[in-house]
């Protein structure tokens, strides 16, 4: 679509955590086209872009007035009147205005929600088609956050996120039906084990464990339980987010306090005993050492991920590439901060044969555009939290209404 960006209007709302951010609406010669809420997450990394929080006492300190007025003030004003179908020009403008190589000065949130709302401005068919410029797209195998720990939960487990990922189906739909299946399951046996309290902010349960491993145990149960075949239809993905349990060079985990290398050892022994093919963020986010040393060994039977190791960074990521830290990148639009950047860590991922898997973030909105990327840039993969809660679900029913239009533009494809 083309036509000039005639306004920005920037609000706050609130997130999935009832903390405040920023939405963003883009009009083009005088019509509202796009709209998009920036999402937050809990577990950072410190080399993400920086999102801009007031400070003080208002709403607890993490109020974003500064980042509105700078969308409806200084990033407006270097905005209106551009093209709207030049996404590179407008994120381009940006970063420039900003002037700093995290985004700092204008905040991440601000310059994201417009970027975001520009992309969907520029639309005039699906969004995913719209982004789908390799004419590739396929529908993403959800990894489904179902006991949560770590940052994302009031419990004592120290891994972030027990996720199944129903791989054995023909279908996403099916895939979905067997997560949620599963994740009921689940439900019943904390239950039955009398550990059932409340859930994380993923929408995952969260209950106290003896140890990390008894998560694996009751994802394992619960797969059966549903009655699905673990390893065959369904495996197990862990996000450890070891970085929150890492200081001086050790790793606190279930009482212990291990190096890296016997990190990984307690990793390859898990591998051994349970269907887990996927595994993000084992270690810190600047233990290059480690990384290196367990993907040499393991990168041919599990998934990798850096997460915080990468945080969405073409420097950061080319330096994995080169030493082979990882074989797997997770792709959060809010960690880079526009979505140039982020195609473009997306096409340097591929290019260097690593797997690519679209995520939310823990403070998410009802914005389902993580959704439409996974599809239209062929991510095969997407996190987006537990079958339950709206800001959760929303992007899973995304999901479900672009499965229905890609049997109308299968043509294309």
């Amino acid at each position: 679509m083309s036509g000039a960006i005639s306004d920005l209007s920037a609000r706050m709302i609130l997130d999935s955590r009832g903390n405040p951010t920023v939405e963003v609406s883009c009009f083009v010669d005088g019509e509202l086209r796009g709209r998009a809420a920036v999402p937050s997450g809990a577990s950072t990394g410190s080399h993400e872009a920086v999102e801009l929080r007031d400070g003080g006492k208002r709403w607890s300190g993490k109020g974003v007035s500064t980042a509105v007025s700078n969308v409806n003030g200084e990033i407006r004003d270097a905005i209106v009147g551009m093209e709207i179908s030049d996404q590179v020009a407008i994120d381009s403008r940006m970063i420039e205005l900003d002037g700093t190589h995290n985004k700092s000065r204008l905040g991440a949130n601000a310059i994201l929600g417009v970027s975001m709302a520009c992309l969907r401005a520029s639309a005039n068919v699906p969004l995913w088609v719209h982004i789908s410029s390799e004419n590739n797209a396929s529908l993403p195998v959800p990894l489904m956050n179902i006991l949560n720990g770590g940052a994302h939960a009031s419990s004592n487990v120290d891994i972030q996120e027990f996720m199944v990922v129903p791989h054995g189906f023909n279908s996403f739909i099916e895939g979905l039906r067997a997560g949620v299946e599963t994740y009921n399951a689940l439900r019943e046996l904390l239950i039955d084990e009398g550990m059932l309290g409340g859930v994380g902010d993923e929408g995952g349960f969260a209950p106290d464990l003896p140890r990390n491993e008894e998560g694996l145990r009751l994802v394992l149960s619960a797969i059966a339980k549903a009655g699905y075949s673990p390893g065959e239809q369904i495996s197990i993905a862990l996000d450890v987010a070891a970085q929150e349990f890492y200081s001086n060079g050790k790793y606190s985990i279930d009482g212990e306090n291990l190096t890296g290398s016997e990190l990984g050892n307690k990793y390859s022994d898990w591998l051994d005993r349970f269907p887990i093919v996927s595994i993000e963020d084992p270690f810190g986010e600047d233990d290059w050492e480690s990384w290196v040393e367990f993907t040499s060994r393991e990168e041919t039977r599990v998934q990798i991920v850096g997460d915080d190791l990468y945080v969405t960074n073409p420097e950061r990521l080319s330096h994995g590439i080169e030493c082979a830290a990882s074989n797997a990148i997770l792709i959060k639009l809010n960690q880079i901060g526009t979505v140039t950047e982020t195609i473009n860590v997306i096409k340097m991922a591929k290019e260097a044969g690593f797997a690519t898997i679209m995520s939310h973030r823990s403070g998410e909105t009802s914005d389902d555009i993580i959704s439409d990327f996974a599809v239209g840039l062929d991510l095969k993969q997407i996190k987006t939290g537990a079958p339950a809660r709206s800001d959760r679900t929303a992007k899973y029913n995304q999901l479900i209404r672009i499965s229905e239009q890609l049997q109308d533009y299968c043509q294309l494809f």
